[in-house]
């Protein structure tokens, strides 16, 4: 297999490399279909398993800590690699799902929504999506795009659950 994402050189072959093991998703950008949906799914399931039972000042800090630590590491699989927004790095999309999950009860139906609209803006990429994917660079321009999008499925989910009687 060779290089996936059309970057020279950035294969599943180098998942022994413990930072593109975690930009990577623990590999699941790898996948050879929809890696970004792939590591949206992985970071739902972790929220599910370790985050939603928690508050949302610690659901938060978590989201936090994963964007500030995502910065570091995929900045530094992407120069060391001589990548641009590589599909198979996925963490961006981990640490964006967990703010689109911030004020979502532990519920089927309300993580699959938050999943969803978190999906549809980082595909679409609505303003300000797209201006931090387009005008940020490196590691923070990589994970920006992600946080926006899914602060901004937060507020839709958010305020859906608000009018809900």
């Amino acid at each position: 297999m060779g290089s996936r994402d059309g970057q020279t050189g950035f294969s599943w072959r180098q998942l022994g490399d413990p930072w593109v093991f975690v930009a990577t998703g623990f590999g699941c950008g790898f996948v050879p279909v929809a890696p970004g949906t792939v590591g949206s799914a992985l970071g739902v399931a972790i929220w599910w398993f370790v985050l939603s039972d928690q508050d949302v000042y610690t659901r938060a800090a978590a989201a936090f800590a994963a964007f500030f630590a995502g910065v570091l590491i995929v900045d530094r699989v992407v120069k060391r690699h001589r990548l641009g927004d590589a599909p198979a790095i996925v963490l961006d999309e981990i640490a964006g799902v967990w703010f689109a999950l911030l004020f979502v009860p532990m519920s089927p139906l309300w993580a699959t929504a938050a999943f969803v609209l978190f999906r549809i803006a980082d595909i679409a990429k609505p303003w300000p999506v797209s201006w931090a994917d387009t005008r940020v660079k490196g590691g923070l321009g990589i994970m920006a795009d992600d946080l926006i999008a899914g602060l901004m499925a937060s507020v839709v989910v958010g305020a859906a659950g608000l009018a809900m009687p």
